[in-house]
């Protein structure tokens, strides 16, 4: 296994590695700014705020589900270089529209703005879609087999790391900064995109099937009949599902379960980022870049663990004198923010040494003409899994189900995705 932080000296893979980091830091500073936005100032009601976060997340999910096909053919088809060029100048556009309604509803136009900012969460999930194969499946065209692992880890930490900063800017700068600071952020990766090596087409030409419904269902057909696929794509989605939750109840739970300001939403994120990406490394290193689910149920099933004892942190939690919140530094020094930081952190790494190995099982099980479709069949059903995620938080919360009892729905699912996982390994360790 070759070092994998050699790879940053490389052409092969420094300007792919950027361009992908700059992307996921615009596209999470952006929706984090939004969701915070109205969260802290523009709704003063737990349910709609939790509501508001969950159709952001649901948007930015539904172009994965609905033109993940499409961005695998086109992938598999067409220059992948040139396909990550034509994106990042979208992405400029897409920032534009994006920081004007953010102004508009600052102007006092509160429906129109969060209509537009929701309109543009939606355009940037569809960056994504597109963007999203090519950043696994250009791997194995531009890396040596044993390079596949370890740039496979780098780019998922990078990914982490950039929803990191992302998520930490947008609570620390104004959200009017941050409207400026997404289109500074998209003009240069559109400079480190066209630095992206060619990476034409590895196979025959492919008949490109432009309806998404129909591409849809025959792409997932054709890859969930492959087993070990199947069983990786399965334990993947129900990560993102358990993703989803998360996302969608860290923001009130902060303010209404924790009873602290908008940088300790931020806060909570960036330590569940900064997790995944050690646990990725950590789970490089451990597998010294073989291709192995063996250690991916221990793991599953000691995030669930931690993700109770989160839930009961929180529920012992002291909160802030009544009509007050808990500023950064207030936040800290309170008692039990170091433990319930510790026990995110946990909860991330221990996500992350789940999740990586099996994203390289998609990437190495079939061929290199075929690796983009594989990702974006993946991406179909992880889209399909969290969009229900989200669902199923609305749907509850209207119950008057709080976040803190929702973690507890989170642990529960560890254990099926440790089950997945576990048939996994048996089927292919």
């Amino acid at each position: 296994m070759k070092n994998a932080f050699g790879l940053l000296k490389r052409r092969r893979f420094a300007p792919l590695f950027i361009t992908q980091f700059l992307g996921a830091f615009n596209d999470n500073l952006y929706k984090q700014a939004v969701v915070l936005f109205a969260t802290y100032q523009i709704f003063n009601d737990a349910q709609a705020e939790q509501n508001f976060n969950a159709i952001a997340t649901g948007l930015a999910m539904l172009p994965f589900f609905v033109l993940s096909a499409l961005s695998g053919q086109l992938a598999d088809t067409l220059d992948k270089a040139r396909i990550i060029r034509i994106v990042k100048t979208a992405e400029i556009f897409i920032m534009l529209l994006g920081a004007a309604g953010i102004f508009i509803a600052r102007a006092g136009y509160i429906n129109i703005g969060l209509a537009i900012m929701l309109g543009s969460v939606l355009l940037l999930g569809v960056h994504s879609t597109f963007f999203g194969p090519i950043k696994y499946a250009i791997l194995p065209q531009h890396l040596e087999d044993d390079e596949v692992l370890g740039g496979t880890g780098m780019v998922e930490a990078a990914t982490y790391l950039s929803i990191l900063t992302g998520t930490v800017v947008a609570g620390w700068i104004s959200v009017e900064a941050a409207a400026i600071l997404t289109l500074i952020v998209a003009v240069i990766g559109w400079f480190t995109g066209r630095m992206v090596p060619t990476a034409p087409r590895m196979g025959p030409k492919l008949q490109v099937n432009y309806n998404p419904i129909t591409s849809s269902w025959r792409l997932v057909s054709a890859t969930m009949h492959i087993p070990r696929l199947f069983l990786a794509i399965c334990a993947i989605s129900f990560f993102w599902t358990i993703g989803s939750v998360l996302i969608v109840i860290f923001p009130p739970l902060v303010k209404n379960v924790l009873t602290a300001d908008e940088r300790v939403a931020s806060l909570t994120i960036a330590v569940f980022s900064v997790g995944v990406a050690i646990g990725s490394m950590i789970i490089n290193q451990m597998l010294r870049g073989k291709v192995s689910a063996k250690y991916a149920p221990a793991s599953v099933i000691a995030m669930g663990a931690v993700v109770v004892a989160l839930a009961a942190e929180a529920w012992f939690w002291v909160p802030a004198a009544p009509d007050t919140l808990y500023g950064f530094a207030d936040f800290i020094a309170q008692p039990q923010a170091w433990l319930l930081l510790a026990t995110l952190l946990a909860i991330a790494v221990t996500g992350g040494m789940f999740v990586v190995p099996l994203y390289a099982f998609l990437t190495t099980t079939v061929t290199k003409d075929q690796t983009a479709r594989t990702v974006a069949a993946n991406n179909i059903v992880n889209a399909g899994a969290m969009t229900i995620g989200a669902i199923t938080v609305t749907i509850i919360s209207t119950m008057g189900v709080g976040p803190t009892p929702l973690l507890l729905l989170v642990a529960g699912m560890c254990l099926i995705s440790a089950w997945i996982a576990q048939k996994l390994h048996l089927a292919c360790d």
